[in-house]
């Protein structure tokens, strides 16, 4: 069997004629070279090869492809050098010479000129092929950290989407994140780390993963802001102390909001990050008065102050960084008022508007990247939510699972009584014995059920290993064996304690057991 000849193709092209019509082939074509051709003695032994003059007798591996013999005859090629392009002991190609109106013939003086400039040439080559590796390996890293679906659950409806920035900058810090928590709420988040390249991608990655372990505690926005604060000066700290390292300043920008589609409420604040697009139902666009904060990670101890804003239901929210606002020889007011003109049509699909929204971002080499979150809000039916005002002593805990166990009945969740009623029981007696002011319970419907006792103390649970002969502690052990998630979270006056299960996971449960 013979050996496969490799493919060799056209990396570039360059000639005094105008158009370069002495190749047949152009920039990217592959070059059919027959086996006896000096290019493959080339790849083999690694030296220059110099042919002073072409012989086109009949026979010859040049005949042997009559387009380029033809080529070679009408444009007067009378002599050739072949050198390797070759770099830090690998073989990047070959560069040809062909000499045309000079009637003098190459000579070794000529190849060791071409060898020199070819060897410049490798280095240059062998740079942006090092350069290109770590911007694709950066851009890999990007991706791999942004979040690969999007899920708002019952709250919104969501849609994205990621531009890089140009390739003399390369990719950035840019992120973006929608986070379930309790109660069908959501967390909406977007950011801008400092810098460029695989750096900034991984700042990126750790500053997001902080927002998530964040988030579980159901912070508000602001306290929230001000703990992450916290987390980027100490990431800095710690990198700077690094002396290996080539540091660079982990400043970042950041807007988090949570939005409650019960209430059809949206809280917000920013570390120094633009503001959100608001455009109601009717194409109303408005850019909320939202205090800017510093950013992340500078050191000066800011407060980052929160506002809440009640929204219609379908009102879109477009979250972005400032590659999508400023571009070359726009500012940033009049980005934003082009975002908004492109959002206001409000029979269009999500998917529909980021297209348009990231076309001028697209249509010209960006010199930041650019990251855009849509979400459309939603609202629950007050059939999905309810909710009860018990009294403040121990006939409120019959009371609350009775009133539980009717609810859930109601909503077809009979599987679920049981254990709704064991919580139910647990979390509103630890309430009873611990607090004397008013007790709420409430049930949410949605994707999960789930349940809430809110009271006015400010003191949160904590979960223990009580002994057998305990008779309280139990609490929020019983939460976390019965159903998918529990936690707590404070309120302006007081705290609630919730638990949900999901009810896919349940339905599935119940259908397996039936069978």
């Amino acid at each position: 069997m013979s050996e496969r000849l490799p493919v060799l193709r056209r990396a570039g092209l360059a000639s005094i004629r105008q158009g370069a019509s002495e190749s047949p082939w152009g920039r990217g074509e592959a070059v059919p070279v027959p086996p006896d051709a000096p290019l493959f003695e080339i790849l083999r032994t690694g030296r220059s090869y110099l042919e002073p003059v072409l012989d086109t007798a009949t026979g010859s591996w040049i005949d042997q492809d009559p387009i380029r013999a033809q080529k070679i005859r009408e444009n007067g090629m009378h002599s050739m050098m072949l050198v390797p392009i070759r770099v830090r002991r690998v073989l990047l190609g070959m560069a040809l010479f062909i000499r045309t109106e000079n009637p003098t013939s190459f000579q070794e003086d000529d190849v060791l000129l071409a060898e020199e400039l070819v060897r410049r040439a490798a280095v240059a080559l062998d740079n942006a092929r090092q350069y290109c590796r770590e911007q694709t390996a950066a851009l890999a890293l990007q991706h791999s950290l942004l979040p690969r679906r999007l899920s708002g659950g019952a709250a919104v409806e969501t849609a994205s989407r990621y531009q890089p920035a140009d390739i003399d900058r390369g990719v950035g810090g840019d992120w973006f994140d929608v986070i379930p928590l309790s109660g069908a709420r959501v967390a909406l988040v977007v950011g801008d780390v400092v810098g460029h390249g695989i750096g900034a991608a991984a700042r990126m990655g750790r500053l997001r993963a902080a927002v998530r372990a964040l988030s579980d505690l159901e912070l508000p926005p602001g306290e929230l802001l001000s703990r992450l604060d916290n987390t980027v000066q100490r990431v800095s700290e710690e990198d700077g102390d690094d002396p290996g390292q080539n540091y660079a300043a982990v400043g970042a920008t950041c807007l988090y909001a949570v939005y409650d589609p019960v209430t059809r409420r949206c809280a917000m604040a920013a570390a120094g990050h633009p503001p959100p697009a608001i455009i109601d139902p009717q194409g109303k666009v408005t850019f909320p008065d939202l205090p800017t904060g510093a950013p992340l990670g500078i050191g000066l101890g800011a407060r980052f102050e929160a506002m809440e804003l009640e929204l219609p239901e379908n009102t879109l929210l477009a979250f972005y960084t400032d590659g999508v606002i400023e571009t070359r020889g726009r500012d940033i007011e009049e980005g934003m008022h082009r975002l908004g003109t492109v959002l206001a049509q409000p029979g269009r699909s999500l998917e529909e508007l980021c297209t348009r929204a990231m076309a001028s971002v697209e249509d010209q080499a960006a010199f930041d990247d650019a990251s855009l979150l849509l979400v459309r809000t939603r609202s629950l039916s007050p059939a999905q939510v309810t909710s009860w005002t018990l009294p403040g002593d121990r006939t409120a805990v019959r009371h609350a699972w009775t009133l539980a166990a009717g609810q859930l009945a109601e909503w077809g969740l009979e599987g679920l009584v049981d254990g709704v009623k064991q919580i139910v029981s647990e979390l509103v007696t630890n309430v009873v014995r611990r607090s004397d002011g008013p007790i709420r319970l409430r049930l949410i419907r949605h994707q999960a059920l789930t349940v809430e006792v809110i009271d006015a103390d400010v003191n949160s649970p904590c979960m223990c290993n009580a002994r057998t002969v305990d008779e309280h502690g139990r609490d929020l052990t019983v939460a976390a064996q019965l159903f998918d998630r529990w936690g707590t979270r404070e309120t302006q006056d007081g705290k609630i304690v919730w638990a949900e299960a999901d009810l896919a996971h349940t339905s599935r449960s119940q259908s397996h057991a039936a069978r």
